[in-house]
């Protein structure tokens, strides 16, 4: 087992990282940037390490500069988080190159999922079923409309280095096509440096599904049941769900044995998200991410299970140590992810927190790196808490929930803290009949919604 590792990240997910590596004896290093100089992960680090400015360019992003610190500390592993470089195949060869662990999949895998075409032409090989659409890049618009027409409308254009909802556009007909396809090229080339697209049937009311799995070096794969993903705005989720009110017991194990069976195939490690549209009882792949998902934290709840800990034990070396059928679910949880953002306008709110006070009580958990006289910098991504509750049932979750959101307390900033208590109000919240279209119409103030379209 590792000694020492080093966490190459910032806020809540390094503190996440640093709190498995202290329950296991670990020594931890944490990295910042000079914006994050009195940062929580830096304060309880066991050393820490300076890499630059606060532009994340020039710090998070600096390869150099972290492979430099774990180095010079003696770091024996690198867990990346999530973000930055977290899905970053160069990154990762450059870690182990230089002889030191990283806690993630290999660069291989990290590439083949990474290239969306890649990922959809792997899965499709090994029998995981697909949103219908095109079978790789499409590079002219001439191409795309027969592809359209094939599928027919409306078609979904995407990035196929993408990620975050960026290069992703919608062409509800044919007149719509050619600056859907020109837009998404153009982002997808101004976000990632790659203007390929490929294009998939755009599914009018699907559920956004995701089963959590880890792989160890010996061929064993198991999942960890499935997270409903489906409350985002702008393609970024807001709140999460396990297990997901629509998914059958029946349904969960049969996706599980297709993804665990395909991934054993492929020689798979380590941590693992794939993600699914879920429409009229049937799955179709979008995408893996081949890293710990921010939403992680409701699947530990319901399974029991600390997926940082076990990404720290398969990068050691040792295996998992259990079979799917040792893995059992309990009670539902839900997690809220809370940010320094208007409620109503979504603009950022960076600042001096002046009041800080996180909710308590049986089956709820707050995971965060923010505290009393902290400043909120602007360079970063506003997630400031995770707020994630556990029930027997769903309604005991959803009640919970309320009553937390109640008590947290925040002051200084502007949080989303309103929006999410008015989505746990909402009807069809409740009912659990929301698809992935919902929340946007639901910020928008639109009527009708209570059948969750």
């Amino acid at each position: 087992m590792f000694t020492k590792i080093l966490i190459a990240n910032r806020g809540e997910i390094a503190l996440r990282v640093q709190r498995a590596c202290r329950e296991m004896g670990i020594a931890t290093v944490a990295v910042h940037s000079t914006a994050d100089a009195d940062a929580m992960h830096v304060r309880l680090a066991d050393e820490s390490v300076c890499i630059g400015p606060p532009s994340a360019r020039e710090s998070y992003l600096n390869r150099s500069a972290i492979i430099s610190a774990a180095l010079i500390t003696g770091a024996q592993a690198i867990h990346p988080g999530y973000g930055f470089l977290s899905e970053n195949a160069d990154f990762a060869e450059m870690v182990e190159a230089h002889g030191i662990a990283f806690i993630g999949p290999s660069p291989t895998h990290i590439r083949m999922m990474g290239d969306k075409i890649t990922a959809k032409t792997t899965m499709l090989a090994l029998g995981v079923p697909l949103v219908p659409g095109s079978p790789g890049e499409v590079e002219t618009l001439e191409a795309a409309r027969e592809i359209a027409a094939h599928i027919k409308y409306p078609v979904l254009i995407k990035a196929a280095a993408g990620g975050g909802g960026r290069g992703m556009k919608v062409a509800q007909d044919e007149a719509g096509l050619e600056d859907a396809f020109r837009l998404a090229r153009a982002e997808a080339q101004a976000a990632f440096g790659n203007n390929a697209v490929y294009i998939e049937k755009y599914l009018d009311k699907p559920r956004h599904i995701e089963l959590q799995v880890l792989a160890d070096n010996h061929g064993h794969v198991v999942h960890f049941g499935e997270r409903d993903c489906s409350l985002q705005r702008r393609h970024q989720k807001l709140l999460e769900e396990a297990g997901s009110p629509v998914i059958t017991a029946a349904a969960r194990d049969a996706l599980g044995k297709i993804v665990t069976d395909a991934l054993q195939k492929i020689g798979y490690r380590n941590a693992g998200t794939l993600e699914f549209l879920y429409q009229d009882e049937q799955f179709s792949f979008i995408e893996m991410n081949t890293r710990l998902q921010v939403e992680h934290p409701v699947t530990e709840m319901v399974s029991d299970v600390d997926l940082v800990r076990e990404q720290i034990r398969i990068s050691a070396g040792e295996e998992l140590g259990y079979s799917q059928s040792d893995i059992t679910f309990r009670g539902h949880a839900i997690e809220c992810r809370i940010t320094a953002e208007d409620p109503e306008t979504f603009a950022p709110s960076p600042g001096l927190v002046s009041l800080f006070h996180p909710p308590g009580g049986l089956g709820v958990r707050t995971d965060s790196a923010i505290y009393a006289g902290y400043r909120v910098p602007p360079h970063y991504d506003s997630l400031i808490a995770k707020l994630i509750v556990h029930g027997r049932n769903r309604p005991e979750a959803i009640a919970r929930m309320r009553r937390a959101l109640d008590e947290f307390a925040i002051s200084g900033i502007k949080t989303t803290i309103p929006l999410h208590r008015r989505i746990l109000e909402d009807p069809a919240f409740i009912a659990g009949t929301y698809t992935i279209h919902w929340l946007e119409r639901f910020v928008a103030g639109e009527d009708g919604l209570k059948d969750g379209a």
